[in-house]
């Protein structure tokens, strides 16, 4: 068992930065790839980051190359997203998952049996 909490949202402007943490509880966080999806009002759930549980490699939905960056401290059992240059689009609620099985480069193959609660992250015009 894996219990996730994301922090760090929260009300920013366009082209601001936010982190975001996920805390991971149990002794079993390096064993998985770990994700951050997000979810806009109205629209469907999509995946924007994940990192192989050794943090040696990362992957990123287009939408978000070159402005977000996903790490993670395995001693400390917390997985970041580090989010630069927001834009309203980025705005949605964040969460964070285990992914107990799957191609780190096929987000669609992803079997995440953990969750967060989320972490909102509002971007103003």
């Amino acid at each position: 068992q894996v219990q996730l909490v994301e922090s760090g949202g929260g009300l920013v402007q366009t082209g601001d930065s936010l982190r975001l943490s996920c805390a991971a509880s149990g002794r079993s966080f390096s064993m998985y790839h770990m994700a951050w999806f997000r979810q806009a009002p109205g629209k469907e759930r999509e995946f924007v980051a994940a990192i192989s549980r050794g943090g040696v490699i990362s992957y990123y939905d287009d939408s978000v190359v070159g402005r977000f960056t996903i790490s993670r401290d395995n001693a400390k059992n917390t997985v970041y997203l580090h989010m630069n240059d927001l834009k309203p689009e980025d705005t949605a609620v964040y969460y964070c998952a285990a992914v107990v099985a799957g191609t780190l480069t096929q987000p669609t193959s992803y079997v995440c049996d953990y969750w967060g609660q989320g972490t909102r992250v509002t971007v103003s015009s």
